[in-house]
Protein backbone atom coordinates (compact mmCIF):
# COMPACT_ATOMS: atom_id res chain seq x y z
CA UNK A 1 0.00 0.00 0.00
CA UNK A 2 0.90 3.50 -0.95
CA UNK A 3 0.41 5.96 2.29
CA UNK A 4 0.67 9.66 2.20
CA UNK A 5 0.64 11.55 5.75
CA UNK A 6 0.19 15.29 5.79
CA UNK A 7 1.29 17.10 8.21
CA UNK A 8 5.06 18.14 10.18
CA UNK A 9 4.67 17.46 13.50
CA UNK A 10 4.83 15.19 16.56
CA UNK A 11 1.56 13.51 15.89
CA UNK A 12 2.67 13.18 12.22
CA UNK A 13 6.08 11.98 13.42
CA UNK A 14 4.16 9.19 15.25
CA UNK A 15 1.81 7.79 13.26
CA UNK A 16 4.46 8.39 9.91
CA UNK A 17 6.65 5.78 12.84
CA UNK A 18 4.16 3.50 13.50
CA UNK A 19 2.48 3.00 9.52
CA UNK A 20 6.28 2.37 8.45
CA UNK A 21 6.11 -0.44 10.85
CA UNK A 22 3.48 -2.32 9.06
CA UNK A 23 3.95 -4.57 6.24
CA UNK A 24 0.98 -3.83 4.34
CA UNK A 25 2.62 -0.26 3.65
CA UNK A 26 5.15 -0.42 0.76
CA UNK A 27 5.56 3.40 0.16
CA UNK A 28 5.04 5.67 2.72
CA UNK A 29 5.69 9.94 2.26
CA UNK A 30 5.00 12.95 4.12
CA UNK A 31 4.14 16.41 3.21
CA UNK A 32 6.04 18.20 4.48
CA UNK A 33 7.12 16.39 7.15
CA UNK A 34 10.28 17.11 8.94
CA UNK A 35 13.67 16.08 9.85
CA UNK A 36 12.61 13.28 12.38
CA UNK A 37 9.78 12.02 9.41
CA UNK A 38 12.65 11.48 7.10
CA UNK A 39 14.02 8.90 8.89
CA UNK A 40 10.80 6.60 8.44
CA UNK A 41 8.60 8.45 5.05
CA UNK A 42 9.89 10.46 2.23
CA UNK A 43 9.32 13.85 2.96
CA UNK A 44 8.16 16.07 -0.08
CA UNK A 45 8.10 19.47 0.10
CA UNK A 46 3.73 20.92 -0.05
CA UNK A 47 2.95 22.69 2.85
CA UNK A 48 -0.34 21.24 4.60
CA UNK A 49 -2.30 23.85 3.81
CA UNK A 50 -1.47 23.64 -0.14
CA UNK A 51 -4.57 21.76 -0.47
CA UNK A 52 -4.99 21.46 -4.86
CA UNK A 53 -1.13 21.10 -4.49
CA UNK A 54 -1.64 17.86 -2.44
CA UNK A 55 -5.20 16.83 -4.46
CA UNK A 56 -2.91 17.14 -7.44
CA UNK A 57 0.35 15.18 -5.59
CA UNK A 58 -2.13 12.11 -4.25
CA UNK A 59 -3.01 11.95 -8.05
CA UNK A 60 -0.37 11.58 -9.48
CA UNK A 61 1.22 9.73 -7.30
CA UNK A 62 -1.84 7.26 -6.98
CA UNK A 63 -1.98 7.02 -3.52
CA UNK A 64 -3.97 3.86 -1.76
CA UNK A 65 -4.67 6.40 1.26
CA UNK A 66 -3.86 9.46 2.49
CA UNK A 67 -3.59 10.17 6.49
CA UNK A 68 -4.45 14.12 6.72
CA UNK A 69 -3.25 14.89 10.30
CA UNK A 70 -3.60 18.55 11.09
CA UNK A 71 -6.34 20.76 11.77
CA UNK A 72 -5.77 23.44 9.04
CA UNK A 73 -6.11 20.99 5.82
CA UNK A 74 -9.03 19.09 7.48
CA UNK A 75 -11.15 23.07 8.37
CA UNK A 76 -10.30 23.80 4.39
CA UNK A 77 -11.67 20.51 2.60
CA UNK A 78 -8.66 18.38 2.21
CA UNK A 79 -10.44 15.31 2.52
CA UNK A 80 -13.60 16.44 0.98
CA UNK A 81 -11.39 17.37 -1.93
CA UNK A 82 -9.69 13.88 -1.80
CA UNK A 83 -12.43 11.84 -2.09
CA UNK A 84 -13.84 13.62 -4.77
CA UNK A 85 -11.01 12.89 -6.48
CA UNK A 86 -11.85 8.80 -5.79
CA UNK A 87 -8.82 9.09 -3.26
CA UNK A 88 -9.53 7.18 0.02
CA UNK A 89 -8.63 9.49 2.66
CA UNK A 90 -8.59 9.31 6.52
CA UNK A 91 -9.94 12.60 8.51
CA UNK A 92 -13.01 14.38 8.81
CA UNK A 93 -15.11 15.99 6.72
CA UNK A 94 -15.01 19.96 6.92
CA UNK A 95 -18.36 19.49 7.56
Amino acid sequence: MKVLVVGSGGREHVICWKLAQSSRVDELYCAPGNGGIASVAKCVDIKATEIDKLVDFAKQGQFDLVFVAPEDPLALGLVDKLEAEGIRAFGPRAN
